[in-house]
This record gives C-alpha cells, sequence and structure tokens, in this order.
C-alpha cells in the first residue's frame, strides 16, 4: 500500500498524518503553531518533528514507509512551488521552504498553498468530486480560497491567486494584519468572530451575560470552538454572532460568483464545524446580493466533507501525484 505524509499549516496549529491512496488517515498528529514573533527556523523544527513522529508512528503500527511529504502552507507560496512569498499569521518572507526542509527529511517535499490543498482534498474525494469549476473557502484563523477550473488547480502567474481573504470588503475597515484595512477575513473569520465575542464581553453588554457564563466568565474561554459549541445549546447572542460571520461570507461569495461563476462553493476550515448556523445565512445573503439573481443558474454553497482535514488530505494526494512524477 502506497502512503503519503501530509501536513497542514495554520495560523494556530500544524496538523500531520499519514495517509492512503484513497485519502484515508492512517495515523495523525498535531503541534501548535509557533507565535509568528519567531523565527522561520523555529517553524521547520516543527514541522520535521512532526514528520520524524509520523514516520516513527507508521512503522510501529505496521504501516508501509511513506514515500513522499506535501505540505499545505497558510501563506503566499510562489510559482516555484518551494517558496513562501509571505503568511499573514507566521514569520515566513520569501522562505525557501522546500530547500529548508529538503536538508532535514529524506523524502520528496511537495509545497502547496493551505486552500489550494484543502480543495483538491475536496475535488479528489469529497464535496466537489465530480465538479469541474469550484471554489474552496476555508474558514479558520484568517480566510483561504483557492479555484478549480476544468479539474486542474488555478495557482495565477506567481502563485498566489485565491487569497480572498485580503479582498477589501469594507473601506476603511478593521485594521487587518496583513497591513490594509476592511479585509474579507476581519469580518468573516474565527478571528473576527472571537474578536466579536470577546468585544461584547469587555464592554460589559448584557447581550455577553449568558455567554459568559458558559465559559464560567473567563474571556480568554471565548475560541471560535466555544462560541459553535456554546451557540448548539441555543444561545442567542452566540448564534447571532454565527450568522453574522455568515452573512459577511454570503456577501464575499456574491461577490465571487460574479467574477469565477463556479457551480460550487465549498466551505471549509475550522469556522465550518458550525454547520447550517454559519451556512444558513451565507446561503440566504448569497441569494439576496448575486447578480443577476433569479436569471442565472446559482452555485451551490456545501460544506467541505473533509472539514479540517482537507488541508492535509489534499497536501498529501498532491504530494503523492508529484513526488512519483518527473517535475
Amino acid at each position: 500500500m502506497r502512503t503519503a505524509i501530509g501536513l497542514d499549516i495554520g495560523g494556530t496549529k500544524v496538523s500531520g498524518g499519514v495517509l492512503d491512496e484513497e485519502g484515508r488517515i492512517l495515523v495523525r498528529t498535531r503541534r501548535d503553531t509557533p507565535d509568528r514573533s519567531n523565527a522561520p527556523r523555529v517553524v521547520e523544527d516543527t514541522l520535521v518533528e512532526v514528520v520524524d513522529e509520523l514516520l516513527a508512528m507508521a512503522e510501529e503500527d505496521g504501516i508501509d514507509r511513506p514515500l513522499t511529504v506535501g505540505i499545505g502552507a497558510a501563506g503566499f507560496v510562489a510559482a516555484d512551488r518551494s517558496t513562501v512569498v509571505f503568511a499573514p499569521h507566521l514569520s515566513w518572507r520569501d522562505e525557501p521552504l522546500r530547500e529548508s526542509l529538503g536538508c532535514r527529511i529524506d523524502l520528496p517535499i511537495t509545497i502547496e498553498n493551505d486552500a489550494n490543498a484543502a480543495l483538491w482534498a475536496e475535488h479528489r474525494f469529497g464535496a466537489a468530486a465530480g465538479a469541474s469549476h469550484a471554489v474552496m473557502i476555508t474558514l479558520g484563523t484568517g480566510i483561504g480560497g483557492a479555484i478549480l477550473v476544468e479539474g486542474a488547480l488555478v495557482r495565477g502567474r506567481y502563485g498566489i491567486a485565491g487569497e480572498f481573504g485580503h479582498m477589501q470588503v469594507v473601506p476603511g475597515g478593521q485594521r487587518c494584519e496583513c497591513g490594509n484595512r476592511g479585509c474579507w477575513e476581519q469580518y468573516s473569520s474565527g478571528n473576527a468572530l472571537v474578536r466579536e465575542a470577546k468585544g461584547l464581553a469587555m464592554a460589559h453588554s448584557p447581550m455577553a451575560t449568558d455567554l459568559l457564563a458558559h465559559v464560567g466568565g473567563d474571556v480568554s474561554r471565548l475560541t471560535g470552538p466555544a462560541i459553535t459549541d456554546i451557540a448548539r445549546c441555543g444561545d442567542a447572542t452566540a448564534i447571532e454572532l454565527l450568522a453574522e460571520i455568515g452573512h459577511w461570507l454570503g456577501v464575499g461569495l456574491a461577490n465571487l460568483a460574479a467574477a469565477l461563476d463556479p457551480e460550487v462553493f465549498v466551505i471549509g476550515g475550522g469556522v465550518s464545524a458550525a454547520g447550517d448556523l454559519l451556512l444558513g445565512p451565507a446561503r440566504e445573503t448569497f441569494a439576496r446580493q448575486l447578480t443577476g439573481r433569479g436569471y442565472r443558474p446559482a452555485a451551490r454553497i456545501t460544506a467541505a466533507r473533509f472539514g479540517p482535514d482537507a488541508g492535509l488530505i489534499g497536501a498529501a494526494s498532491l504530494g503523492a501525484r508529484e513526488g512519483n512524477s518527473p517535475r
């Protein structure tokens, strides 16, 4: 059985797994992503540790040794598929990641943008299977995006296509970590969800009373997963916060439909775990704001089949595909 390692590097965690050719995760592990104040070498050390651990786990479980490593990186991956040009949530700036890791990992390495990797997983095995034109939106710490046209990933001339999270949706709006203001990810992401919840709590809003009660009054425990869990329990404020994130998601999707006209939008990333609490408001706003609504086919909006695992599944699949083929 041919196996491959997939790594997904996000703003808060590094997920890794050994996968088979059908995209099944055989063993897995994770680490916290080093703080952005750390040098790139620290992130590199973490990736090497994860690969070493996965190789040991595979051997211990009698799994065939992985033949390749695919890495989905949260950042702008250059057209050479070797260099991370810029990563808003990490310390990488023109980081020659494949070269740096190649000196320490004795396997073929493929570097891909994490959202591209996630879309590839959904195209191969999941929610976009059979679709020739698809767009992936990953909602996590920020927003990632990817484009599939005629069954092929569209990376752009310089490898940076699909960075939808940094489209401006509110002129002069919230300052974004990328340096601009009003970026989409400041209104529809895990960071946006937590910022709004903590803002209510810190302002001592009565709307936050029940929300805070769920976390024992500890504002620091108002994380994205916690807010989603609270919403599932019926808390009106948590439901409203997710609906607002969903509204802004729908605004962005309507803009993308005008530009790209896909047949399906696949929504992944950690925030997508909220399901219809997020996607319901997104679909409503999308239907209201779609250009030519009522006179054109409308793209489906669906949750990713693999949720937060899509990035590492796609990275492993791309790594196996490209690592076993001439470049």
